[in-house]
């Protein structure tokens, strides 16, 4: 992902990568930028942005050490604790300091699947999410699929019909419970690179909402708009839907 955002970056025209940190790469060069193991390559060169691809336990260091120098942050890491939000949030919530946007998915395809979950949810009985990622993942469910579950929950006033089952052959078969009843499922699959779908039921109907994202590529049209309006919006922002 990193290397795909300094691609996308460089071959923009109204944006320069200007750095790049990666303690695994120390040597190498990214679009003819020098790769460095050290934050303070960012303050160093001048950043107005940086983009965040990376894992919980760096990104929580990393991210307050932005705001403190007056950087922007376009966050695609996922797994923060509550505890971490509250930190961000405070770290980033000065009136004219810098802003910070933590995604859980870029694609714009994405962004709209999970709107349109939430615009659906208060009008079924059941609804499970099923998301699906490649064999490198480490964290499971995906961001992208707590953020579905939890705005669905948030759009409805009641829970959604209670789970059935009484005995699991295979102990987690049916998922994991998340607010609401909504069940989540997690497949890591060689080959896939990130899928989600929502099924949501109700008497002699269902309803399938699923999202694809075939290369990496797919997340790049929006990186690229919130590296643009990072400097409009304020404060901490948890989804890229108020910049679109």
């Amino acid at each position: 992902m990193g290397r795909t955002v300094c691609e996308a970056v460089a071959a923009d025209p109204d944006l320069v990568v200007c750095a790049a940190v990666d303690p695994s790469a120390v040597g190498e060069q990214i679009e003819g930028v020098e790769v460095s193991e050290h934050l303070h390559a960012f303050a160093d060169a001048g950043c107005d942005a940086v983009v965040d691809f990376t894992v919980a336990a760096v990104a929580r260091n990393a991210l307050p050490w932005l705001a403190m120098h007056g950087i922007h942050a376009v966050v695609g890491t996922t797994g923060f604790t509550a505890d971490d939000i509250e930190v961000f949030e405070s770290a980033f919530g000065a009136d004219d300091g810098p802003n910070c946007l933590i995604a859980p998915n870029f694609a714009i395809s994405a962004v709209l699947m999970m709107r349109f979950a939430e615009m659906a949810a208060p009008f079924f009985d059941t609804a499970e999410v099923i998301e699906l990622h490649h064999d490198r993942k480490i964290d499971a469910p995906s961001g992208t699929a707590v953020t579905t579950v939890e705005r669905m929950a948030a759009a409805r006033e009641h829970d959604f019909d209670p789970d059935p089952t009484v005995e699991e052959v295979y102990p987690g078969a049916r998922g994991g419970a998340g607010p609401r009843g909504i069940r989540a499922h997690a497949v890591r699959m060689r080959g896939m690179v990130a899928h989600q779908e929502v099924i949501l039921g109700a008497t002699g109907q269902t309803l399938t909402i699923r999202q694809d994202s075939y290369d990496r590529h797919s997340f790049m049209p929006g990186v690229l708009l919130a590296c643009r309006r990072i400097a409009e919006v304020p404060g901490l922002t948890r989804s890229l839907d108020p910049f679109l």
